[in-house]
Parts: C-alpha cells; sequence; structure tokens
C-alpha cells in the first residue's frame, strides 16, 4: 500500500495542485469525505467547500465548488468548476459576496433559491479557506 497519495485538482483553465500528500479531505455533495492512502476506488460529484490536503502534518486549503473526484488507492483527481488557493481570494469580495447572496436569499423566488444558495456557499467557503490560511 502507498504511504502517500498523489493529489490532482484542475479547473478548465489551469491545473491548480499537482503533488504527493497523505491525506485529503474534500467536500462531497453528500458530505465531507477523508481519504487515506489504499482508499476503496470511487467516483463522486463534488460541492461546495473547502477542500483540505496535509503533506507531513501541514495543512493547506483550497476553497472548491463543483466538479468530480475520482479516488484511487493512490491518487485523488478533482476537476472542479472554481479552485482557489487562500493567496488567490479577495476576502473583502468574498464579504460583499456573502452579503448579496444573504440578502437574495430573503427576497428569492423558487427558480433563484439555488443560485443564491451556490453563491452563500462559495462565499464561505472562500472566507474559510482565506481565514485558516
Amino acid at each position: 500500500m502507498a504511504e502517500t497519495l498523489r493529489l490532482e485538482v484542475a479547473t478548465p483553465t489551469r491545473q491548480v495542485v499537482d503533488e504527493e500528500v497523505d491525506t485529503v479531505e474534500l467536500p462531497g455533495v453528500l458530505g465531507g469525505l477523508g481519504v487515506l492512502p489504499g482508499h476503496t476506488p470511487l467516483l463522486t460529484a463534488i460541492g461546495t467547500g473547502p477542500l483540505l490536503f496535509r503533506r507531513e502534518g501541514q495543512e493547506s486549503l483550497l476553497a472548491i465548488q463543483g466538479g468530480f473526484a475520482e479516488v484511487l488507492a493512490d491518487s485523488v483527481t478533482v476537476l472542479a468548476t472554481t479552485a482557489e488557493r487562500p493567496d488567490e481570494i479577495d476576502v473583502e469580495a468574498a464579504e460583499r459576496d456573502k452579503a448579496e447572496a444573504q440578502e437574495a436569499l430573503k427576497d428569492a423566488a423558487a427558480e433563484e433559491l439555488q443560485e443564491a444558495s451556490d453563491r452563500l456557499r462559495l462565499a464561505e467557503a472562500r472566507l474559510e479557506v482565506a481565514g485558516r490560511s
């Protein structure tokens, strides 16, 4: 059994992460998923939230939204709609997005509810990732 995992995170426009890690925690659409080397293979849809990975005790975070993850015994490949490192996050913009999404949720029609909720979750993920870095 491998002692590490190859983590690859990509968006439609760029490769965000490609490195060896000890563990990965990612937001699945049905809840969080923790991955260690030797994990049972699976394919899952990705939700919105922080993706955490550790290497030799050092934690790193990304804010991700949407896409899919393939987990194999020795690798995790994430194809995300959005993935941002903490230093790429504009905290003031994320705070504005959060406030606007909260306001939109108050008056959202049924067809607008999902979009406003998604915007809120992404803003909260960005703020969490920026604050924990």
